[in-house]
């Protein structure tokens, strides 16, 4: 019997859009409390373009496991 494999991809973008979330809350938290409205919008901006980029990158991961399954079964 076949042992189903693990899968080996870590979905990189995910820790990285976490981070990213977290660095844009702090800023938006830190620049509110000094009124420094460029780099708030900055924040802000970072803030919102996190979570798509983790969203992204979960679906990149998730069509390359597809990939491998179609390939998997046209090899046999």
């Amino acid at each position: 019997m076949m042992e189903k494999q693990k899968k080996l991809r870590c979905p990189l973008g995910v820790p990285g859009g976490i981070m990213a979330t977290l660095i844009g809350l702090a800023g938006i938290i830190m620049n509110s409390l000094n009124f420094n409205t460029f780099n708030l919008m900055i924040s802000i901006a970072l803030f919102l373009l996190a979570m798509p980029f983790v969203r992204v990158t979960m679906m990149i991961h998730s069509a390359n496991d597809r990939l491998d399954e179609l390939e998997k079964r046209l090899s046999k």
